[in-house]
């Protein structure tokens, strides 16, 4: 009988590291993903976003976000140390580069959380990033978990809402969609963990990040207002 593949399986390389983007419209639940997969011990190397916003109560320098000067954001800007960045609500708010590569050269596995537009700068800037857009059951179930919070005034949430409508129609940039049910978030983690799993056991895996692998030799990915 003939071998179904000229693959030696014995000596297959070791798969890359997989930088993980979990992304999707603001109040699906995305903190709160990366939460219980801290809480349940899953070992990523969870990625911390520099601002400099002050830091509210109960923050944390360093677990929460990395809480930095305007000047030392704008050093970070200029030497090439961050992934990309934006302007939210006129504080700068940036991913670090280097924390992303110490971890991927361990050989761990990256995961972050980001808007839809900073995905769409991570994928340009890491083609092989694995993108998961995080989606609710329905629109009028997302507007129920905003109204819920009780964070925006009427206007603001309709034009939070228009924004969710912008952002869906960029579902088709993603690799994966994962709708998380109210109540079912350890399912939600648990599809996740699916994917990357499956990711890890490819025949052709993904390739790392050469621009992560440049730290200081390019241009960084730049935000926007």
């Amino acid at each position: 009988m003939g071998h179904y593949t000229d693959v030696d399986t014995f000596a297959l390389p070791r798969p890359q590291p997989l930088l993980v983007v979990i992304s999707g419209p603001s109040g699906v639940g995305k903190d709160s993903v990366l939460k219980r997969m801290k809480e349940r011990g899953i070992p990523f190397h969870y990625v911390v976003t520099a601002t400099t916003r002050p830091p509210r109560p109960g923050e944390r320098h360093g677990v929460d976000y990395y809480f930095v000067s305007p000047a030392e954001f704008a050093r970070m800007i200029e030497e090439d140390e961050l992934m990309e960045w934006s302007i939210v609500y006129g504080d700068y708010k940036g991913i670090p580069k280097r924390p992303i590569m110490e971890a991927m050269a361990r050989g761990q596995d990256v995961i972050m959380r980001i808007d839809v537009q900073g995905a769409a700068k991570v994928r340009a800037l890491c083609p092989q990033a694995v993108l998961i857009f995080l989606t609710a059951e329905s629109e009028e179930d997302l507007q129920r978990r905003l109204e819920r919070r009780g964070t925006e005034s009427p206007e603001e949430l309709r034009l939070r809402m228009a924004m969710v409508r912008e952002e869906l129609k960029h579902v088709k940039d993603f690799d994966y969609i994962v709708v998380n049910r109210e109540g079912h978030l350890d399912e939600t983690v648990d599809t996740i963990l699916a994917i990357v799993r499956a990711e890890h056991h490819r025949v052709h895996h993904r390739e790392p990040c050469q621009a992560l692998m440049a730290l200081g030799k390019g241009k960084g990915s730049k935000g926007g207002s």
